[in-house]
C-alpha cells in the first residue's frame, strides 16, 4: 500500500511567545516492511535554526528554535510511504512465554541485549502485580508466547471501551484498569505494562492507522488521528505487532512514525517556551491511500 499521509499541529497563545524550543517525533522511521518516499516540513514562523537527527532507538527527530516573538505556531509534516503486507505468521510456532522470558535475563547477544532495556519500568509504564494479575489467565504454563499475547490483545479489546474524555495523559494504569475506558494510548500502556510484569519486552508503536468511511459516506479529510500500538520480542523471530484497540496484528494498514519504551520517548512535539499565557492546539490528520 502506497500512502499520503498530512499531519498539521497549530498552536495559539494569548500573550506572545519570546522564545521556544521544540524536539519532535513526526517523520515515519525505517522499518522491516516501511518505506519513507518522500517527506517534508514546514515550520511557521521560520525556525532560526532547525536541525534533523535521530533519538536513541533510531526514530528521526527533528529540533528546531524560534526566537522571534509570537503567538502562532503551526508544524505541518507531508510523507509518501509505502508499507507493504507481512507475511503470514504461525503463532504457535514460538516458544513458550516462560522460555521467552527466562531467555531474556540470560541472552546476551546484541538483538536480545537491544531487546532487554523494554523489560523495564519506564515513564507512564510501571509494572506492577495488578497488571501480572489481569494478564495471567492468558499466560498458562507452556502457552506459546504469541498465542498468548494474542489472547491477551482480544482480551484487552472486549473488557476495554474506547472512551475519549475517560482519560489523560497522567491518568494512571492502575485506574484506567480499575475503571476500563480509555484511548489507544491508554490500551497500548496497559498492554505494555502486563506484559512487562511478567518479564517480557514490550514496546511503544505510535503511527497512523488507515479509517474507513462508513458504507455509503465518502472519506472525510483531515479527521484522521494518530495511532498507538504494542510489539512484543520473541527469539529467533523478531519483534511481532500487535493492537490492542482493535484486535488484530497490524499488517498493511498501519503506518509507523516511532517506537520506544512508551508515549513519554516519542511523544509528537515536545518542547519549553517562554511566554505565551494561555494557548490552545488543534491537531489536523489525513491519512490516504494513492491508487
Amino acid at each position: 500500500m502506497l500512502y499520503a499521509v498530512s499531519h498539521t499541529t497549530n498552536y495559539s497563545y494569548t500573550d506572545s511567545v519570546s522564545l521556544c524550543h521544540n524536539l519532535v517525533h513526526l517523520r515515519p522511521r525505517a522499518a522491516p516492511r516501511q518505506t519513507c518516499l518522500q517527506s517534508y516540513m514546514l515550520v511557521e514562523p521560520e525556525p532560526r535554526a532547525l536541525e534533523h537527527d535521530h533519538d536513541y532507538f533510531g526514530n528521526p527527530i527533528a529540533l528546531f528554535t524560534l526566537q522571534e516573538p509570537h503567538k502562532r505556531l503551526s508544524i505541518t509534516v507531508k510523507h509518501r510511504i509505502e508499507v507493504k503486507p507481512r507475511a503470514p505468521l504461525e503463532l504457535s510456532d514460538s516458544p513458550s512465554w516462560e522460555q521467552v522470558r527466562d531467555q531474556l535475563e540470560v541472552d546476551r547477544t546484541s538483538d536480545a541485549l537491544a531487546a532487554y532495556q523494554f523489560a523495564f519500568d519506564s515513564h507512564y509504564v510501571k509494572r506492577n502485580g495488578q497488571l501480572a494479575a489481569y494478564a495471567e489467565p492468558s499466560f498458562p504454563p507452556g502457552r506459546p508466547l504469541l498465542v498468548a499475547v494474542m489472547d491477551l490483545t482480544g482480551r484487552i479489546h472486549r473488557e476495554f471501551r474506547y472512551d475519549s474524555k475517560a482519560t489523560t495523559l497522567a491518568t494512571p494504569l492502575g485506574e484506567v484498569l480499575e475503571h476500563r475506558h480509555g484511548v489507544c494510548q491508554d490500551f497500548a500502556h496497559l498492554q505494555i505494562g502486563c506484559l512487562r510484569s511478567l518479564g517480557l519486552a514490550a514496546r511503544y508503536i505510535s503511527g497512523y492507522l488507515l479509517s474507513k468511511p462508513p458504507p455509503g459516506r465518502e472519506r472525510l479529510v483531515g479527521v484522521d488521528a494518530s495511532h498507538a500500538w504494542v510489539s512484543v520480542y520473541c527469539p529467533h523471530i523478531g519483534w511481532i505487532e500487535f493492537d490492542p484497540t482493535n484486535n488484530l496484528i497490524p499488517s498493511d494498514e498501519h503506518i509507523t512514525i516511532a517506537w520506544g519504551r512508551d508515549y513519554d520517548d516519542i511523544s509528537p512535539i515536545k518542547g519549553v517556551i517562554l511566554g505565551g499565557g494561555r494557548h490552545s492546539m488543534s491537531v489536523s490528520v489525513d491519512v490516504a491511500p494513492v491508487t
